[in-house]
């Protein structure tokens, strides 16, 4: 069923409304593999479809999604909840007056100093939701198309101002790994140097191992071998050597009790947050004595993909280890080659004695 686009008595109301719509037309559309409660969606779905009276109840609903299985939900709400929460500085009487202007300008402040990855997110949610009220707004007959392209907007233009991703050095690393041993973790403290260490010694997002299951780790020869999870539901094997981490893990699995067979989880038996091993992180980082501009646990990642690449100078090794779809992806690695650096500066040395 198509609305007009003021469908309702103001602009931030009608945007409320699409919001609400646009919500549960993704909801419908993400993949569900990763789907845990499908009573709590289906809860959900009925409420938006019922409507909601603000964006915090709109929020409230997205977390139970998010909670229930589709974590991706959080790319397209994210950005638009900021959208709507600035709606009120636009001063706008109607939502025809939102233009391809209007929206870079609202990117270019809301993602200042946002990932490269993060920026692209935005855009994407903003194209997503301006392209679904292209399709099913209408009124008398006639829809209002909005034709957001955003092909200009510098945020994501190309590969221009393409940032280097932040990693530690060898010595760095040697003693954030001496730190999380010692790091006076009040709880868990198995659980949380084991999910740092598995991040740290297999290059595995974040997000990977928070999905790691005990079944998925087989042991073979000096060796773990661990099924992941990764990007698009396609799965890959990471291994590992069992020194590293077999204390920690026999001590997780011994008192494990978490849903669904997760490896990590909180109290509940749910699974961590992203959010929580990233302060993880950072409580470890402090303690070494290491600052850097990103604090993140994502920066182990690029830690061990950098390193991975200085050791043994191959792309495909970096792009296999990490799961990379695109070689393209796997490249930014190669900024960091020191030797070639080395033999550049060594040829213009030359160059300037003759």
């Amino acid at each position: 069923m198509k609305f007009p686009l003021d469908c309702k008595q103001s602009p931030e109301a009608s945007l409320l409304f699409w919001m609400c719509r646009f919500v549960k037309h993704k909801l419908n559309s993400l993949s569900n593999k990763t789907l845990k409660n499908p009573r709590a969606l289906s809860q959900v779905t009925f409420a938006l479809t019922k409507g909601v009276s603000s964006l915090d109840e709109l929020d409230t609903l997205v977390k139970k999604a998010r909670n229930a299985g589709l974590s991706g939900i959080n790319t397209y709400f994210n950005p638009l909840r900021k959208f709507a929460e600035l709606m009120s500085y636009y001063e706008l009487s109607s939502l025809t007056q939102i233009d391809e202007e209007l929206i870079a300008d609202f990117l270019a402040s809301a993602t200042g100093g946002l990932s490269d990855a993060t920026k692209k997110n935005y855009r994407i949610a903003m194209l997503s939701f301006f392209g679904y009220l292209d399709r099913q707004n209408e009124q008398d007959g006639k829809a209002h198309v909005f034709d957001i392209k955003l092909k200009n907007w510098g945020g994501v233009g190309g590969s221009r101002g393409e940032k280097l991703p932040e990693f530690m050095s060898e010595e760095e690393l040697e003693r954030f790994l001496k730190a999380i041993d010692e790091a006076p973790f009040k709880s868990n403290a198995d659980r949380n140097r084991l999910i740092i260490k598995l991040i740290v010694y297999t290059g595995i997002r974040v997000s990977e191992a928070l999905h790691v299951k005990v079944k998925d780790i087989t042991p073979e020869g000096d060796y773990f071998v661990i099924r992941i999870r990764g990007k698009g539901n396609k799965y890959r094997v990471v291994m590992i050597k069992q020194h590293l981490i077999r204390h920690h893990l026999s001590e997780v699995v011994r008192s494990h009790r978490c849903n669904d067979g997760l490896l990590f989880c909180n109290r509940k038996g749910d699974s961590i947050t992203q959010a929580y091993v990233s302060r993880l992180v950072e409580q470890i980082l402090f303690q070494a004595g290491i600052r850097k501009a990103k604090n993140g646990a994502h920066m182990l990642r690029h830690t061990f993909a950098t390193l991975l690449y200085r050791k043994r100078k191959d792309i495909i090794l970096v792009q296999e280890a990490l799961g990379h779809a695109s070689l393209n992806t796997s490249r930014i690695y190669t900024h960091f080659d020191n030797e070639r650096l080395k033999e550049a500066a060594r040829v213009a040395e030359e160059l300037g004695k003759n």
